[in-house]
């Protein structure tokens, strides 16, 4: 990789607007996926591509005027120091408030690096380019302040609300249907192997193959039951994981306290422990379902019960 300090001037001519260049697209795939979520954000970073873009122009001008038509090919990872970007594909995984973030840090940096590297540069035309370069990140960044800024209220808590929504069709919903089924579903198996053996490993066995395997089994036919295409419950492969762990979580809870050898004190905390989750999962439901606490609660609790005495009838027989 080559320093910066290195480069001459028709080399970080050419870096800046490729630079400019990768901002825009970066812009551009931010409105892309926003688009359809939260119009208002979307036509921000339509915005701020279009600035990028004109700024670009501006750049190629300059340079065919003082180095013709070719233009060398030099982007950021060839220069050792310079700001990086996370790859486009990457930053379409970021939240709308780290995009809007994003944006502001992009500026920043990039008009800090060019400021460091015009203070080291020996060249004065060089220096003189870098600190043009600074100052018009800096115009950038105010920018990207200034269009956030730009969204009313009103639509600020519109896509407020609409990103609310979208966590919990994409991660409480499945991750609460997750917890819910290993905590519960997990209960007859491992209490019956415990009242049938009175063996705490052979009970932490039990436990172990039922959370591991229902945590499977719930992660499969999550990601099988929906693409996302028209619910909007996002990637299949994310939700499956999502409920696919907490499946897990539910079952290991009251699996792990047979990991102690007294039968009667292991028992004892996996009662607790059960307890816990089911108290974890009517404030989950309250919270983000908007059912009420004692009604969830009373949901969850006969259904535990329900499942959590059958384990004991079968293991005691």
């Amino acid at each position: 990789m080559k320093r910066f300090a290195d480069l001459n001037e028709q080399e970080t001519l050419a870096l800046a607007i490729s630079n400019e260049d990768e901002d825009n697209r970066i812009y551009r795939s931010f409105a892309d996926r926003l688009r359809g979520s939260y119009p208002d954000t979307a036509d921000m970073y339509d915005k701020m591509a279009q600035e990028e873009i004109g700024h670009r122009d501006m750049l190629l001008d300059l340079h065919r005027k003082k180095f013709g038509d070719f233009l060398p090919l030099i982007r950021r990872q060839d220069v050792k120091g310079f700001v990086e970007r996370r790859p486009i594909w990457l930053n379409r995984t970021l939240s709308l408030d780290a995009t809007r973030k994003f944006a502001e840090e992009m500026e920043y940096e990039t008009a800090r690096f060019y400021r460091r590297a015009a203070q080291t540069a020996r060249d004065d035309a060089v220096r003189d380019l870098l600190t043009r370069l600074a100052a018009a990140e800096d115009k950038h960044e105010k920018l990207a302040h200034d269009l956030g800024e730009k969204l009313t209220p009103q639509a600020r808590a519109t896509e407020d609300q609409t990103a609310r929504r979208m966590f919990v069709l994409q991660y409480v919903q499945p991750g609460l249907a997750g917890l819910m089924d290993g905590s519960v579903s997990t209960l007859a198996p491992l209490f019956a192997a415990a009242f049938a053996t009175h063996n705490t490993w052979s009970t932490f066995l039990v436990g172990l193959a039922a959370a591991i395997g229902a945590g499977i089994s719930m992660a499969f036919a999550e990601a099988m039951s929906d693409d996302g295409s028209l619910t909007g419950r996002g990637a299949p492969v994310m939700r499956g994981a999502v409920c696919g762990a907490m499946t897990a979580v539910g079952g290991l809870g009251h699996a792990l306290p047979y990991l102690i050898p007294h039968f009667y004190i292991a028992t004892s905390l996996a009662f607790a422990v059960v307890a816990v989750e089911l108290i974890a999962i009517s404030w989950i439901r309250t919270r983000y379902m908007d059912t009420p606490f004692l009604q969830a609660a009373f949901q969850v609790v006969v259904g535990g019960v329900l499942v959590f005495a059958v384990g004991i009838l079968i293991g005691s027989s």
